[in-house]
């Protein structure tokens, strides 16, 4: 027995280190991929759930909306992207964020 670690990586061939990198960055991805579904649900619950107490606040939520609105929009789709991007303008103005 020996108290060093052995870095196993480093006897590897070139194409199974870099198979292991890989997987291991896959598996960072989807880590990082699952952290952000469970924060944005845990935002929209809270959204659903304590009402706006003033415009600005209101726009937030609605800004939101519109994300997710606007990615689910076909590329082609210039009208309404347009459309979307008017409106956050909009929001700034009013809000006076300018």
């Amino acid at each position: 027995m020996t108290d060093r670690t052995v870095d196993l990586d480093k006897h590897r061939g070139m194409a199974a280190q870099k198979a292991t990198d890989l997987r291991r960055a896959l598996a960072e991805v989807e880590a990082n991929a699952r952290e952000l579904r469970e924060r944005e649900a845990d935002l929209e619950n809270r959204m659903m759930t304590v009402p706006a107490t003033s415009w600005p606040e209101a726009a937030v939520k609605a800004r939101h909306l519109l994300n997710l609105y606007a990615a689910s929009l076909p590329a082609e789709d210039t009208r309404h992207r347009a459309l979307v991007a008017a409106l956050f303008d909009d929001f700034v103005r009013l809000s006076g964020d300018e």
